[in-house]
């Protein structure tokens, strides 16, 4: 029984793979709402050693909202019917999502509630209480905060937007592929976060389905590894919240990857790597040197894989590395360009 259940699950996974099209639609819907961020070229790895290879960053930090979450958040809520949506919208989050889906929310003028966990950093909590949204405060972990939002959707008749399991956000996490491929069409590898997966799928689908030679990576934290595990054992692992909550990176504290998006890379996606949590704070420190490339925790691991695991990464000389967001507290910040190397 347990089989045919996951049989059928997968099966309808499969029937909903994101296409090239469904990201070119998603494109169009988040023009003019989506900064359209350009590639950045930072010099930081070279630093007079022997090394040929050219990084290029993938700033996401830019957008209105500070992360990448706002395509896909947007592209989900601007796709609903307006019966569908006319209750409100609701989201569980640690912090990024809530305020994409906020955002757009406020936009569309309906309503928003969020359920976030009780360890989300308070510069998130108070940008999406700014937004207008209304919070829910739960426990620490992933799951929790899901039923919640489950809950309260079928007491109140509002639209669930999920953070990563969805084919509307992932083919608007995959409109930052399309661009990756227009500002460098010669890339080698991309090099992305990995949490829920919504955006390592929707990227890795753009890149693999327009030039299937670009090597894809996701890129974990070595504390909170369950998509590396699930990659390598071919079946979705899913890890204790207090485990997850380990990390510094918080918006990378997803206990198990998606169902749908776990079939996206592991058609698309060529490897999972995992960094340490000094190498995710030496990475923080180095693009925090430039204003436009300052990361959180989580917007770091992508460069921090590229620094300091070459020995795991494809041999290639065009790489890009995606600044998944850059809303970091202003103490952790001071204390991040304060070290030394």
């Amino acid at each position: 029984m347990e089989f045919q259940h996951a049989l059928r699950k997968r099966v309808s996974c499969l029937e909903t793979m994101v296409t090239l099209n469904n990201i070119r639609e998603a494109q169009a819907r988040l023009n003019g709402i989506a900064v359209r961020t350009k590639l950045l070229e930072p010099h930081i790895h070279e630093n007079g050693e022997a090394d040929k290879r050219k990084l290029f960053l993938k700033p996401e930090n830019q957008q209105p909202i500070g992360a990448f979450k706002l395509r896909g958040a947007y592209n989900k809520v601007a796709s609903l019917p307006p019966q569908e949506r006319q209750h409100g919208v609701i989201t569980y989050s640690s912090g990024n999502h809530a305020q994409g889906v906020a955002y757009a929310a406020r936009a569309m003028g309906v309503k928003c509630v969020v359920v976030m966990p009780n360890n989300v950093p308070a510069t998130k909590r108070e940008a999406t209480k700014a937004l207008g949204a209304e919070i829910v405060v739960v426990g620490p972990g992933s799951k929790e905060r899901q039923l919640k939002a489950e809950e309260l959707a079928a007491q109140h008749g509002y639209a669930i937007i999920p953070p990563y399991n969805d084919e509307k956000i992932i083919a608007g996490q995959g409109t930052i592929g399309l661009e990756i491929l227009e500002d460098l069409p010669d890339a080698e590898c991309v090099l992305a976060p990995v949490g829920g997966v919504g955006l390592s799928s929707g990227i890795a689908t753009a890149i693999k389905l327009s030039n299937p030679k670009i090597k894809m990576i996701g890129v974990e934290p070595e504390l909170a590894a369950d998509c590396f595990a699930s990659f390598h054992k071919g079946e979705i692992v899913e890890f204790p919240a207090e485990q997850v909550s380990r990390t510094i990176a918080d918006g990378l504290r997803t206990q198990s990857v998606g169902t749908l998006n776990f079939e996206h890379i592991r058609k698309y996606v060529d490897d999972i790597v995992t960094v340490t949590e000094e190498e995710i704070g030496e990475a923080m420190r180095l693009l925090a040197s430039n204003p436009k490339t300052v990361a959180e925790p989580s917007g770091a691991v992508a460069t921090a894989a590229f620094l300091f695991h070459r020995d795991k990464l494809p041999q290639t000389k065009m790489n890009v590395a995606v600044i998944s967001g850059g809303n970091i507290e202003p103490e952790l910040l001071a204390r991040i360009r304060a070290k030394t190397s």
